[in-house]
């Protein structure tokens, strides 16, 4: 789910298994945006704003998958929104070995 820019726009998208890609099952500005925004909310769908992303999924047909152009960014954000449900927390980096004990 995602809002967007001054006229409000939100996209819902819908990922199962079977699915080959994300599909956007519901879009739409103003008003509607806003009772997808909320309906969204009311479910504990977590909602991500991005202006740049819900102006492309804009033009995605309902009941479409997503383009191919768009699997990494949405499969990064799907990913994202995984990781904040399940509490996962980043890996601080590792500090780098010592040149002698580089794995060979």
């Amino acid at each position: 789910m995602m809002p967007g820019d001054a006229r409000r726009a939100a996209v819902a998208l819908q990922y199962r298994n079977q699915d080959l890609a994300p599909r956007v099952v519901a879009k739409g500005r103003g008003e509607l945006a806003e009772r997808i925004i909320a309906a969204a909310r009311e479910h504990g769908v977590y909602v991500h704003e991005s202006r740049e992303l819900v102006s492309l999924l804009m033009q995605v047909d309902l009941d479409q998958h997503i383009p191919p152009a768009l699997y990494i960014a949405v499969a990064e954000l799907l990913a994202w929104v995984y990781r904040l449900e399940h509490g996962w927390r980043p890996v601080a980096a590792a500090s780098p070995l010592p040149p002698g004990d580089m794995p060979t």
